[in-house]
């Protein structure tokens, strides 16, 4: 049972309903997967999506650890004899990490601190008396403590500021008010390292720049931030310092004697060498976790939009990584993308060799019965998918440009050595360009997301919230659209909901072994796939042409009796049943309701059985370059053009528009109206008209309009 208090921080956090909170939490403790849960048991969670429960999961596993760290924190102190009642339940009732850091700081084991060498030189009793503001002549109790150790009155007075100033920049009352007023009233201010303009070039932009700091976003602190780690640029934090103080002062001091006046120099003391730089580095850590999430978020939109690309499907491709000298390196798959063959071409400069580069596309054309051709989109590719539209085939061959982002790093990775040992790596990425045609999210699964290049600044945000919200993404994906348990590699089974890396090798080696699996249940043979497993995972796998058709679809294994018996009743086969709309809106699904089953799974059903296997992504369309437009100097001011959307940012849309350089339509230039989300109005590969609007020839910057273009 979870701890309701507990249960009311994760509600008002994430603004779901506490029923719906410990239910889903206790189905997550039970080793529920978030796409099991989401699909699986809507009744229980009263609907909740996926990113609803991620929410529920993350923020619980964070209130968990904090509920952790405030248990080392009383029991340190109550090891200490410092416990008192009051602070027990100031401890107990703080759910926010830094206000808990901040009542436990006058706790903490420190350094040797100034105000350690005072106190060990007895100077404590002289602050506490200073600080009590009962008495205004400070300098003839000071004369008391005088001693070997504490040469004169001045010494013991400095003694006592060193204490007094280590007390007040601990008081969570003080430091939450300096917190505040740095995030409220903050500047970040950028200026270019002198001596350095011409190596910063790129941060050109915040030579000498000044921006609120919680109004700075994300893309803009993150370049700033790489500028100063590179050494580019020199960062600083402008406040109000004297206001501060001021502030500060009146939490403090009580009156305006002389007692007033050594405190106000004590307050600046603790302000400016305590205070201001922990509270600093703070406000920037914050700043910095805002826009790492935002950041985050932009990349996760954007890897989730690429690995929906829509897929061409069960096609014989040539797929060509194209290049100029060492020539284009041109591979045969067959419909499931195995490697059927491979070659080098040289239709380009500097060998020319249109002749024999038509001459063995065609054969091989021929020879393998191709449906379709995939061109990488880097180095050569506009002149090769030239090149190759000049060529007269048998019948109608669609060429398509494929993003091939990450290519290179799969063709070295151990995946990809595995499988083809005995090629190179040329070899490896043309057949992962291939893939990608093939389907998108079975190949682009072999890769680190982070290496498909679709975010901004994806090394600069923090590296483990990154990996959580891009696998997240990924299993998300991949479980949205569903595994042929048969053809599927291991990297793909992996991020099967209930799988992991271990089980998806026992299923590849048991299919290796015993040949494609016949049935669901079959699963249960695998070693170590236990009926936890088989609960969690499933559904989500298909066996396409098994003799019982739920096999192929998303109904649960647990569901096909309930299917049996609807069929039944209404005196239908299962092969009647499924795929006939019309028999299917003739059930009457208020019949089958019962505790276990609502209408969210009834209907889920019922849509799987009209479609069984439905692939949520849509289908695939090529799009034609401007045959005029080979490089960046053919590129005229008002040129409208086809495009297609590579990358989403904050600030702007990247877009291929037949060029080795991509173009950049500002977020200002995406429509007439104010957005606050690019991911509102365009995703990833949409096919869109652009307008060239500038050109920087020198820098090869392409600047673009999606405004005012009449089609």
């Amino acid at each position: 049972m979870v701890n309701k208090t507990i249960l009311d921080i994760i509600s008002e956090k994430v603004g779901i309903s506490l029923k719906q909170i410990e239910r889903t939490i206790n189905l997550l403790e039970d080793g529920g997967t978030i796409p099991f849960i989401s699909r699986y048991r809507k009744e229980c969670t009263g609907g909740l999506d996926e990113v609803q429960i991620q929410k529920i999961s993350t923020t619980y596993s964070e209130i968990i650890e904090l509920d952790k760290r405030k248990r080392y924190i009383l029991n340190t102190i109550d090891d200490l004899n410092k416990l008192t009642p009051e602070l027990s339940v100031k401890i107990e009732a703080c759910w926010n990490s830094v206000e808990l850091e901040d009542l436990y700081l006058p706790y903490k084991p420190k350094r040797k601190t100034r105000a350690e060498v005072a106190k060990s030189k007895g100077l404590e009793p002289l602050a506490k008396i200073i600080m009590s503001q009962k008495t205004d002549d400070i300098e003839s109790i000071a004369k008391r403590f005088v001693n070997k150790q504490v040469d004169s009155v001045d010494d013991a007075l400095q003694g006592a500021n060193d204490i007094i100033a280590e007390w007040i920049s601990e008081k969570a009352f003080v430091r939450s008010c300096v917190r505040n007023y740095f995030e409220r009233n903050a500047f970040l201010i950028s200026k270019v390292v002198k001596g350095k303009e011409s190596e910063a070039l790129k941060y050109e932009n915040y030579f000498d720049s000044s921006d609120i700091l919680r109004k700075c976003s994300s893309h803009r602190l993150l370049a700033m931030l790489r500028g100063e780690r590179e050494a580019l640029l020199k960062l600083q934090i402008i406040v109000d310092d004297g206001e501060i103080i001021d502030k500060i002062s009146k939490l403090i001091i009580k009156g305006n004697g002389t007692v007033a006046k050594f405190l106000v120099k004590v307050i600046k003391d603790s302000y400016k060498r305590l205070i201001r730089p922990s509270i600093e580095t703070e406000v920037m850590n914050i700043a910095k976790q805002k826009a790492d999430a935002v950041a985050i978020e932009t990349f996760a939109n954007n890897l989730r939009q690429l690995l929906f690309a829509p897929p061409l499907g069960k096609k014989r491709i040539l797929a060509i990584d194209p290049g100029f000298r060492t020539g284009c390196k041109v591979v045969c798959l067959d419909e499931q993308g195995c490697l059927l063959d491979d070659d080098v071409i040289y239709p380009t400069m500097p060998k020319n060799d249109y002749v024999g580069a038509s001459k063995k596309v065609c054969l091989l054309v021929k020879r393998y019965n191709i449906d379709a051709i995939a061109v990488g989109n880097g180095t050569a590719s506009r002149e090769t998918e030239a090149f190759l539209r000049t060529l007269n085939f048998d019948k109608e061959i669609n060429i398509y440009v494929v993003n091939e982002s990450g290519a290179s790093i799969y063709s070295t990775s151990e995946v990809a050595r595995e499988e083809f040992h005995d090629k190179d790596v040329t070899v490896r990425g043309a057949v992962s360009i291939g893939r990608r045609l093939l389907d998108p999210l079975a190949e682009l699964v072999k890769i680190d997301p982070k290496s498909i290049g679709v975010g901004q600044y994806q090394h600069d945000v923090d590296q483990n919230k990154l990996k959580e919200a891009l696998t997240f993404v990924v299993e998300s994906c991949v479980n949205s659209v569903g595994v042929n348990v048969n053809t599927a590699s291991k990297e793909l089974l992996t991020y099967v909901s209930g799988l992991g890396p271990q089980l998806a090798q026992n299923i590849v080696n048991y299919r290796n072994l015993k040949g494609a699996f016949k049935s669901r249940t079959e699963l249960l043979e695998v070693p170590r796939y236990g009926l936890k497993a088989f609960q969690q995972s499933s559904a989500f796998l298909r066996i396409p042409d098994a003799p019982n058709p739920l096999d192929n679809s998303a109904v649960h294994p647990e569901r096909y009796k309930l299917v049996e018996t609807i069929a039944k009743d209404y005196s239908y086969s299962l092969n009647e049943l499924i795929g006939n709309k019309e028999k299917i809106e003739s059930i009457d699904l208020t019949r089958y309701v019962n505790e276990d089953i609502g209408i969210p799974t009834l209907t889920d059903i019922m849509l799987e059985l009209e479609k069984p296997g439905r692939d949520p992504r849509e289908r695939l369309e090529s799009v034609s370059f401007d045959e005029s437009v080979r490089n960046i100097d053919d590129l005229k001011v008002g040129m409208v053009l086809n495009g297609v959307v590579t990358n989403i940012t904050q600030f702007g849309v990247f877009v291929d528009i037949g060029l080795h350089e991509n173009g950049l339509v500002h977020i200002s230039e995406v429509c007439d109206h104010y957005i606050t989300s690019l991911s509102d109005v365009v995703v990833l590969n949409q096919h869109i008209k652009v307008r060239v609007k500038s050109l920087d020839l020198e820098r090869k910057r392409i600047s673009l309009s999606m405004k005012n273009i009449k089609l």
